[in-house]
């Protein structure tokens, strides 16, 4: 399966796997909504990353740290107990590789891992948080049946085409719905802020407020420019930001966004602006690479404009 939700397995690549165990006739029982069957084929595709080290995950608590997570609970485990169960699984997987253990004498096999804890580890620390964003479309149960019988080396109860076919599916609908969402609301909120005292609309369409005045040289888009800058989705969630960094920005002008570039062409250097910037004007329908800003989204800019470097 390719695409995003092939990502979500990858992504937590080192440390996964969990024990067959016998199934029950429930475990045999087809998916049969909609949403079962897609959550059913996310874990036949996480089941596929994790297989080398099934023997090691507990699925119970797996499906408990799942459901912690999703309910945006504190993980189950503490830093100090994650870092420890990792280095435990390395340890047996390196042992069953036939590998050399770090930090053990030739030929010493490490103590078995204890499963809860690594069923606790990886849905608090990997798969609870890669498929929280997706937690209102699954149907849990029937993603850890995908995993248990996986696990448990029998036929699976999708074939390969049906899992692919039903996620590209459910990866249409979620962009489309994301789209019109993402639409509407840049829509009503660029219509209210646009009234709003000291906002500024050009005929473009960007908005902007004046937040300090400079009184240096303006830039054009031939010019390049130090900055820094913080930029927010509508929720205020902040997705890219230089002062987290700890380093401003240099950056053309003819080199960004429509957005950056008309609106930095308007600040004179030492000032300090926001800028709300519709979709046209920055991403557009593809959003930008990394899933954090999506299609048609509209964003929030405060921008220093440091110097004129050229």
């Amino acid at each position: 399966m390719k695409g995003s939700l092939r990502g979500i397995a990858a992504s937590v690549a080192v440390s996964l796997g969990m024990a067959g165990g016998g199934l029950s006739a429930q475990d045999r029982t087809p998916p049969a909504t909609e949403q079962a069957k897609v959550s059913y084929a996310i874990g036949m595709d996480v089941a596929r990353s994790f297989e080398p080290i099934a023997q090691d995950i507990d699925l119970a608590a797996l499906e408990r740290a799942v459901r912690n997570a999703f309910e945006g609970k504190p993980p189950l485990l503490d830093e100090s107990q994650t870092q420890s169960v990792d280095r435990a699984l390395r340890a047996n997987i390196a042992a069953r590789n036939g590998e050399r253990v770090p930090g053990a004498p030739p030929g010493t096999l490490p103590p078995p891992v204890d499963r809860e804890k690594v069923g606790l580890m990886l849905g608090d620390r990997s798969i609870g948080p890669s498929l929280a964003p997706l937690k209102d479309d699954l149907d849990l149960p029937a993603l850890i049946q995908a995993l248990r019988i996986a696990f448990a080396k029998q036929p699976p109860l999708m074939g390969e085409q049906e899992a692919e076919a039903t996620l590209q599916a459910f990866m249409s609908r979620k962009h489309e719905s994301m789209v019109e969402r993402n639409r509407t609301e840049g829509a009503s909120f660029l219509a209210a802020n646009r009234m709003a005292k000291g906002v500024v609309t050009t005929p473009s369409g960007l908005q902007y407020m004046v937040l300090r005045a400079g009184n240096g040289p303006r830039p054009t888009a031939s010019n390049t420019v130090r900055v820094n800058y913080e930029g927010k989705l509508l929720d205020g969630e902040v997705f890219d930001s230089s002062y987290q960094r700890g380093q401003p920005a240099e950056f053309p002008l003819n080199g960004v966004i429509p957005g950056w570039t008309e609106g930095l062409a308007l600040m004179p250097v030492g000032a300090k602006y926001r800028f709300w910037i519709p979709s046209e004007l920055g991403y557009g329908p593809n959003g930008a690479p990394g899933g954090k800003i999506g299609p048609h989204a509209t964003l929030t800019f405060d921008v220093e404009l440091l110097e004129i470097l050229r």
